[in-house]
Parts: structure tokens; sequence; C-alpha cells
């Protein structure tokens, strides 16, 4: 289904959002403390516009140190930070009726569907586009012509090697949204999609 659209548009008539989640874990209970999102209109990344929040805790006292070390973001950041509701009603109100970006969204749906649940608000149900299935599309393409290539990496960083982008800063929700909006736009180019409907 490509709601709200009757029939899929050219890739490039669509506007995106590349979104990214930094959180404390990766358990149903732990917490978003930070999102990145970049736009991409017209087929063209724009930076400028982008969207980078910390997110206050519901629970600071449990955050533990091997986060710390992955993300790098220290409790006293976050204790004047937006609280999670508010920064849900940017995330959502930038959305809207775009498509969103996401290298494995099942992490990242997860939480912001779990987020909205325990505010008791609605998940706005956005298309996504998840450029870890695109990089599986590609793999397939690529072993049906060459039996015996080795795939393409599916993590974030390494995929990006593969197509000549440069590295970044890791586990940073704005960089990392970055990150995935740039893939994005390799993968769409490799895969010669001309549709939403081929992406989604």
């Amino acid at each position: 289904m490509l709601w709200p659209f009757r029939k899929s548009p050219a890739w490039n008539e669509v506007n995106y959002w590349a979104l990214d989640l930094e959180t404390s874990g990766l358990e149903p209970s732990d917490q978003i403390l930070s999102v990145g999102m970049v736009p991409i209109r017209g087929g063209v990344i724009e930076f400028g516009a982008h969207y980078y929040s910390l997110v206050r805790p519901a629970r600071p006292e449990v955050l533990s140190v091997e986060g710390i070390k992955a993300h790098h973001i220290l409790p006293g950041e976050l204790e004047t930070a937006p609280p999670l509701v508010q920064v849900l009603d940017e995330v959502q109100r930038r959305i809207n009726r775009d498509v969103l970006v996401l290298h494995f969204s099942s992490i990242d749906l997860g939480f912001l569907k779990q987020s909205c649940r325990a505010l008791g608000r609605p998940w706005t149900k956005p298309l996504v586009v998840d450029t870890a299935v695109l990089l599986a599309r590609l793999n397939e393409r690529r072993r049906q012509l060459e039996p015996y290539s080795q795939p393409y990496p599916s993590a974030l960083g390494a995929a990006r090697a593969i197509f000549g982008l440069p590295g970044h800063l890791e586990h940073h929700a704005l960089w990392d949204a970055l990150a995935t909006a740039e893939l994005f736009l390799a993968l769409r180019h490799r895969l010669q999609a001309q549709t939403l409907h081929q992406l989604t």
C-alpha cells in the first residue's frame, strides 16, 4: 500500500526523512536518548534543515556504563534536554506524510511505536524505506549475476565503504541519519529505482 499516494510517484517527487535514534540499549525497557533527522527533497539531501535533539530520559538512574561507552552521551548532558513527548512531537511534525528512511528499520520503528504507546498517542504509520532491505535486494541481484561473489556487508559503515562513501562519526544520531541518507541515494542509484514503489 502506498498511502497517501493513489499510485506510485517518481522516487524524487517524494520527500523523505532519514532518521536515527541513539538509545540506552536494545531491550523494550530501554529509552531513547537522542534523535537525528535529515530531509531528502527532490532527490537532494538538505542537511541545513536537519533536526537533532537529546532526550531527557524518564529513568536516568538506569543508564548503563556500557551504553555510555557506545553512544558517548553523558547523563549530565541529558538533564536539560527536552522530554520524550516534546521530541516525538517534533519528529511526527516533520514526518507528516513524508517517507521515513531507516537502516534496519525494525529497531528504530520499534522504539518509536513503543514510545507513542507509552505516551498514549497514535503512531502516524509513515511509509518506510529500509536501506538494509535495499542492500539485501542488491545482494540478491548480484548473486544471480555472480553466484560466487561475496555479499555486501549490512552494517551501515561497512556498506557505505563499499560504495565509496566516506567514514562518519558512528553512534551519533544526526551523523548516522546523514550516513543513512547518503547510503539511500547510493543504493537507489545502483538499483536504478525510478518509483517510490520500487523502494518500499
